[in-house]
C-alpha cells in the first residue's frame, strides 16, 4: 500500500455500530470534513481495534448486539486515553450520568446532527490539543500535594508512588482544579476553560468526573477533603489537607 504523508496528518474516528447504514453515512460526513474514519459493525472486534489502532475519537452506539457500548466504553478506559463519544436512544439523565461514570467524554442523543457531532469532535480536539504542555509557557507543569503528585508534561498522576488511571477527560479536570488549588470555580469557569462552551444549567459531567476523581486521589466520596462542593458555586481544590 503507497504510503501518502498527508492522510497521517489527520485525526483518527472509529465508529463503532452495527447500523452499517447509519455508520456508513457518517463516515462519509466526517471524511468529508478532514478525518480518517473507520468503521467497525461487529461489537466483538470493538476492543481489539481500540488498542491496536488508538484513534483520537471513538464513536460507540451504546445499543449493540452483543457486548454493549457501555461495556467496551468501560473495558477501553483500561488503556485508551483518546476520547471516546457514546451514542444512544437513551437520553435520560441516570443514562447519561452511566455513561459518563464508565469513562465517556461525551453521552449524545441517537439523533444528534452529523454537523453537531462533527462539532463536538472538533471541539474535543481543540480542548486536548490546548492541554498539553508547551516548552516557553513558563508555567508549572508538576504540582505536588503530600502524597499527590501531578504531572501535566506527562499527563500523569501518583498518589503514594503509584500511578492514577484516569481518563483525558479526567486529567483535564484534575489539572484545571490542582493548578487553582485554593480557589473557587464555578462550573461556568470549568466548562468555559476545559470544552469552551457555556455551562448551560444541566450538564452533570462535570460532578459526574470529579465523584469518579475523588476516591483515585485519596479523597474521601462522602465527606471530601481534598475536592470540596461549595453549594451553589463549584468546586475547591484544597493544597493541604490535614491527615
Amino acid at each position: 500500500m503507497e504510503y501518502i504523508e498527508e492522510d497521517s496528518q489527520k485525526k483518527q474516528i472509529l465508529i463503532i455500530d452495527d447500523n452499517a447504514e447509519y455508520a456508513l453515512s457518517l463516515q462519509q460526513y466526517l471524511s468529508g470534513n478532514e478525518f480518517d474514519v473507520a468503521v467497525e459493525t461487529e461489537s466483538a472486534k470493538a476492543l481489539s481495534r481500540i488498542r491496536d489502532e488508538k484513534p483520537d475519537i471513538v464513536i460507540i452506539e451504546v445499543d449493540l448486539r452483543g457486548d454493549s457500548g457501555l461495556t467496551i466504553c468501560k473495558l477501553s478506559r483500561k488503556d485508551f486515553k483518546g476520547g471516546i463519544f457514546l451514542v444512544s436512544h437513551r437520553t435520560d439523565e441516570l443514562d447519561q450520568v452511566l455513561g459518563l461514570d464508565m469513562g465517556a467524554d461525551e453521552y449524545l442523543a441517537r439523533t444528534v446532527s452529523p454537523r453537531l457531532l462533527l462539532a463536538k469532535c472538533q471541539a474535543y480536539l481543540r480542548r486536548d490539543e490546548r492541554s498539553k504542555p508547551t516548552v516557553a509557557s513558563g508555567l508549572e507543569e508538576r504540582l505536588e500535594f503530600g502524597n499527590l503528585v501531578i504531572d501535566n508534561s506527562m499527563r500523569e498522576a501518583w498518589l503514594n508512588k503509584k500511578t492514577i488511571e484516569l481518563t483525558s477527560a479526567e486529567f483535564d479536570l484534575l489539572w484545571l482544579l490542582s493548578s487553582h488549588a485554593g480557589e473557587v470555580l464555578t462550573r461556568e469557569e470549568i466548562f468555559s476553560k476545559l470544552r469552551g462552551i457555556e455551562y448551560d444549567g444541566q450538564d452533570r459531567s462535570v460532578d459526574v468526573r470529579v465523584s469518579r476523581i475523588r476516591p483515585k486521589v485519596g479523597d474521601d466520596p462522602i465527606h471530601p477533603r481534598r475536592i470540596k462542593t461549595v453549594r451553589s458555586k463549584g468546586y475547591l481544590f484544597v493544597g493541604e489537607v490535614k491527615q
